[in-house]
């Protein structure tokens, strides 16, 4: 156990691993003891189909949990041991059934004195036990059942790495980056058009100098993604989000909230009411990002984009 103290909960994997081998070991001993042919893997199957009507395979499964193939060579190993057998439904020929055979049946009989035993045995070791294992078992099953391990872990990395990015203001030595993270997705889903080029050859005199503003993503002080706001001369609209773009490599960092965020904080601060946006269905996680920044989708207007078919605001409260 020195090695399990020394990586803590890290290992739960392991650790749990060497438990249930420690407890499928004895399991495959007690059933001998028992004078049972039944492997220890074998029990949800047998146990189910001792309750009486035969049942297809599918519905074993989705009883015991298992999955559909694992049933399935369940089974046939223990039609090989001659435990069960498989029949035609009589009601619908093309479902097969799975029932225990005059075998299968007689291993029940020492099997409940069985079950008795190793019951009276787990309580006992309960009752030594500080906390109770199966109470325990049935609470994480039930914790990873509302959020898996691996979306816990994943959502502590994302902290972690968007923890590593800088969000900062533009400067001319971002001119290039500013351009390529652009097009590099334009042209991915879509095609470059003039507005586009409007725009990313010149930021300073589109953006900046209008009143609108840029922000620059760094991680590792490389730029990785960049997000404008543009100052629009327009009765419904004080400010428009544009021009977001994350480089595939940096995705999964959390960048586009970032920038989103930063974009949004800006446009209060020079005093906006609202901030609009526009952009495509078919990029469905940017339209995700949005609606997780507030925004909602609003009648389309006039685009000078071709590829736009959605329109989004927020109002800023």
């Amino acid at each position: 156990m020195n090695f399990f103290n020394k990586t803590g909960k890290t290992a739960i994997g392991s650790r749990l691993r060497m438990l249930t081998e420690t407890i499928m070991e004895d399991a495959a001993r007690i059933y001998q003891l028992y004078g049972s042919n039944l492997q220890p893997k074998w029990f949800p199957v047998y146990y189910v189909l001792t309750e009486g009507d035969a049942k297809t395979i599918t519905a074993i499964a989705k009883e015991i949990g298992h999955s559909h193939p694992s049933v399935s060579k369940i089974i046939g190993e223990m039609k090989k041991a001659g435990l069960v057998v498989e029949k035609k439904d009589k009601v619908d020929g093309r479902r097969n059934l799975v029932q225990l055979t005059k075998k299968g049946l007689e291993i029940n009989e020492t099997l409940q004195l069985q079950l008795i035993d190793v019951g009276n045995a787990v309580e006992a070791i309960s009752a030594q036990t500080t906390n109770d294992l199966w109470k325990a078992i049935a609470e994480w099953e039930y914790l990873l059942e509302q959020q898996s391990l691996i979306s816990r872990v994943t959502a502590l990395w994302k902290k972690r790495e968007a923890d590593k990015v800088k969000i900062v203001d533009y400067q001319p030595a971002y001119k290039t980056a500013f351009k390529a993270l652009n097009e590099e997705w334009i042209s991915r889903w879509f095609k470059m058009e003039p507005a586009d080029y409007q725009s990313l050859d010149d930021p300073d005199g589109y953006f900046l100098k209008k009143g609108g503003h840029i922000f620059v993503a760094l991680f590792n002080d490389e730029p990785v993604g960049v997000c404008a706001l543009i100052k629009l001369d327009d009765p419904d609209y004080d400010y428009e989000m544009a021009k977001m773009a994350v480089s595939p490599k940096a995705q999964g960092k959390s960048i586009g909230w970032l920038l989103g965020q930063a974009i949004i904080e800006k446009a209060r601060s020079l005093g906006a009411r609202n901030v609009f946006l526009e952009s495509n269905t078919i990029l469905k996680p940017a339209i995700s990002l949005y609606e997780k920044l507030g925004f909602k989708k609003v009648v389309n207007r006039p685009s000078p984009y071709e590829r736009a078919n959605i329109q989004m605001a927020l109002d800023i409260v």
